[in-house]
């Protein structure tokens, strides 16, 4: 299972009922607990930030995960990705193509893309993986469209055998359906945001096990 944490400092720190001036902290917080727990990719996705916010931000991200596994990606600002020492990007589906990306990108630099549709991820380029997506009703995309467990399934199908994530209302219940479908795995933002009383760290640690376990149970069975 390839498991991706999309970080949301506002919609977290919201959450935690934080100030504005906490939210950095509390997300490399959960980038951190993620990532001790063993989280195969986090997608650093703060749009409002300029590019020298954004690349300290993720400047610290790095130095804080620097002794473990996980690989730490920018949404969309190659820029950012290439300055910061990112392990990679993960380019919008109407963004630059991934061949373009590849000339700028160092040997070994993660390219994913977000895909929405079969026809999207049947010519999303030479990525290393896609994020398909909204499958469910989301918090944060409540009026858009969303693809269903069958419009997952078609998606991978269209992948040509690339790993397709499950994005979009996935919580621990919907695990088992998204290994069903043939995803190789999960991106999610809310699923690794506590409850108001949770602890942070415990919470996301726990959330990663918990998703790995059902996944690979799901398999397990079929």
């Amino acid at each position: 299972m390839i498991l991706c944490l999309v970080t949301h400092r506002r919609r977290l720190g919201a959450a935690l009922g934080l100030a504005p001036s906490e939210w950095v902290d509390a997300l490399r917080a959960q980038v951190f607990a993620a990532a001790a727990a063993g989280i195969d990719l986090v997608q650093v996705r703060e749009p409002d930030l300029d590019a020298a916010s954004l690349a300290r931000l993720v400047g610290a991200v790095i130095a804080d995960t620097r002794h473990t596994a996980t690989k730490i990606l920018v949404n969309d600002r190659l820029d950012v990705a290439l300055a910061a020492g990112a392990a990679g990007v993960h380019l919008k589906e109407r963004s630059f193509s991934v061949a373009n990306a590849r000339t700028l990108a160092p040997a070994g630099f993660w390219i994913g893309r977000s895909v929405h549709d079969p026809k999207t991820a049947a010519v999303a380029g030479n990525a290393d993986y896609l994020v398909a997506g909204t499958v469910l009703p989301t918090v944060s995309k409540p009026a858009a469209a969303y693809l269903g467990w069958a419009g997952l399934s078609e998606v991978v199908k269209a992948a040509g055998g690339r790993p397709v994530l499950a994005i979009g209302g996935i919580d621990l219940p919907s695990i088992p359906f998204v290994a069903v479908s043939g995803a190789a795995g999960v991106a999610a933002i809310g699923a690794f945001v506590p409850e108001p009383g949770q602890g942070l760290s415990e919470f996301v640690q726990k959330r990663v096990m918990d998703m790995r376990l059902g996944f690979d149970s799901a398999h397990a069975v079929s």
